[in-house]
């Protein structure tokens, strides 16, 4: 639907807000953004598909393996925003990240789709600072080429695009005003669609969000 949303102009949070009042769906899991991982649900759907192919469930297959596809591409697409945000490439270009867990108040970074998208800025020549309240140590492990910052301000200094992967409530009461002073270029990028992007502009900064029309 954030894929929708972009192409007709319109605000995938609004809609989102909308589907809300039907209390069949509610408000808690309709998060758009960066899409989901971690060890148990990308798991789960995989042995789904392979019990509903052992069935002789095609249409089930199909549909999971189009949740599978899409999902991916959430990841894609954050790549696609950096690079336009970049001028067409990443090589070179120094890139803060906020948040490396696959979900916030957590250090689990299996399947997170975070350290994903820090790992493909890196391989196409960006040079990544990363920030996490608690997730630095377990990301390392697994993405030791990538810089890990005490500190949101550490992590953002010289940075000329800041990107936000997870949506931990430490990224919300950052002061977009006193992070501009730090970047060389204040320009963000918010794929959990939960910083507010009002203050974000008023501060000075140029925002795209996944599922919203393009901050102005």
């Amino acid at each position: 639907m954030a894929d929708v949303c972009e192409a007709a102009g319109a605000d995938v949070v609004r809609l989102a807000e909308a589907l809300a009042y039907d209390e069949r769906i509610g408000r808690r899991s309709l998060s758009p953004g960066l899409g989901f991982g971690g060890g148990c649900l990308p798991k789960d759907i995989h042995a789904f598909r392979a019990t509903a192919m052992s069935m002789g469930v095609d249409s089930v297959a199909r549909l999971l393996d189009e949740v599978d596809v899409i999902n991916q591409t959430r990841r894609t697409r954050v790549l696609d925003l950096a690079r336009e945000a970049a001028g067409g490439s990443l090589a070179g270009k120094r890139i803060a990240v906020l948040g490396v867990a696959f979900k916030p108040n957590s250090d689990d970074v299996r399947d997170s789709p975070s350290l994903d998208v820090c790992g493909r800025l890196a391989e196409e020549g960006a040079i990544v600072s990363v920030h996490d309240p608690v997730a630095m140590p377990n990301a390392a492990r697994i993405r030791p080429e990538l810089r890990y910052a005490e500190s949101v301000s550490d992590a953002a200094e010289g940075a000329e695009l800041v990107v936000h992967l997870t949506e931990w409530a430490d990224y919300r009461a950052i002061d977009p005003i006193a992070l501009a002073a730090v970047v060389a270029q204040p320009v963000l990028i918010d794929a959990r669609c939960t910083l507010d992007t009002e203050v974000w502009l008023a501060s000075g900064w140029r925002v795209r969000v996944l599922g919203r029309p393009q901050a102005s």
